[in-house]
């Protein structure tokens, strides 16, 4: 399944909820913690439930989009209530905001091993996606997902929003429009991990979802980085980040050209192409491109 774009949707609209099929994002998160007041959260939970009972099946024609879930955190005291709600719908994963460490996932994980059961779901099948970034603590612990016992862990994601009132900072960018020091530290250390762990690494959100073409750059550049896909908060962002991580025809073609060019040849370390040398990091790059797993 294509994980390019993941799109959050206020638990509490009705209205939103009632067309985030009709976006084209490829996961739908159905957000119970930062878009819903505390006044709300109970009725959010029911129409989460709901609309997750009403979505099992394919949502658009040859495709699943991802059914995710953002609890509360877990220290809010309201993270338990938020699943005991909601996984009679049986979502694919669960987000988890300002995630401490791996411990937090664990935590999380023994919660839902317990409802899967009361809930008639097969053991160990919905993952989680934590939010790593949160906290100055949480950032400089990032590196612990690597080796850290984690069975349900799908991928990785990071926030700017939150750890910028963390630690106090004025702004998250240079002038130039470069992550300043901390924020890129958490960005690299993500990505960076989640490809040492084997799972996906999702960029953070483009704030200004009206300037879509700093969208359109931020999500080139974080394919370009080796991130799989990207938070968004507007459907119209959704176009510009599933674009952006969609290989063009060409890449494609000279992915092919790499592959069967080593297919031809199995023994060799290196290939001359189009008057270029290619060995066998490219292969793998090319691999990658084709969505060919090895």
């Amino acid at each position: 399944m294509a994980v390019r774009s993941w799109l959050f949707i206020p638990g509490d609209s009705e209205k939103k909820l009632s067309k985030a099929v009709g976006t084209g994002a490829d996961v739908l998160i159905l957000d119970l913690e930062d878009s819903v007041t505390p006044d709300n959260k109970p009725a959010a939970r029911a129409m989460v439930c709901d609309w997750l009972k009403a979505h099992r099946k394919p949502l658009t024609a040859g495709k699943q989009q991802g059914r995710w879930v953002r609890i509360n955190a877990l220290d809010s005291r309201m993270w338990r209530d938020d699943l005991l709600a909601i996984l009679p719908g049986a979502p694919d994963g669960i987000m988890l905001p300002k995630s401490a460490g791996p411990e937090s996932v664990q935590q999380l994980a023994a919660e839902l091993y317990e409802l899967e059961q009361r809930n008639g779901i097969q053991a160990g099948t919905t993952r989680i996606l934590p939010l790593v970034s949160e906290t100055a603590g949480a950032a400089i612990s990032i590196p612990a997902y690597a080796t850290a016992s984690l069975p349900r862990l799908a991928g990785l994601t990071w926030g700017a929003e939150d750890l910028s009132a963390a630690i106090g900072a004025t702004r998250k960018r240079e002038k130039s429009g470069v992550w300043t020091d901390a924020f890129r530290f958490a960005r690299v250390q993500t990505l960076l991990t989640a490809h040492a762990r084997g799972v996906i690494a999702i960029d953070t959100l483009h704030a200004d979802f009206a300037d879509l073409k700093g969208l359109k750059k931020a999500a080139e550049e974080a394919r370009a980085d080796g991130f799989s896909g990207m938070l968004a908060i507007h459907p119209a962002q959704v176009e510009v980040i599933n674009s952006a991580f969609t290989p063009s025809e060409e890449e494609i073609a000279e992915a092919r050209a790499i592959v069967d060019a080593f297919a031809a040849n199995p023994s060799a370390g290196a290939l001359q192409i189009d008057r270029r040398m290619i060995d066998r990091p490219h292969l793998k790059l090319a691999q990658r491109v084709l969505g060919i797993v090895e």
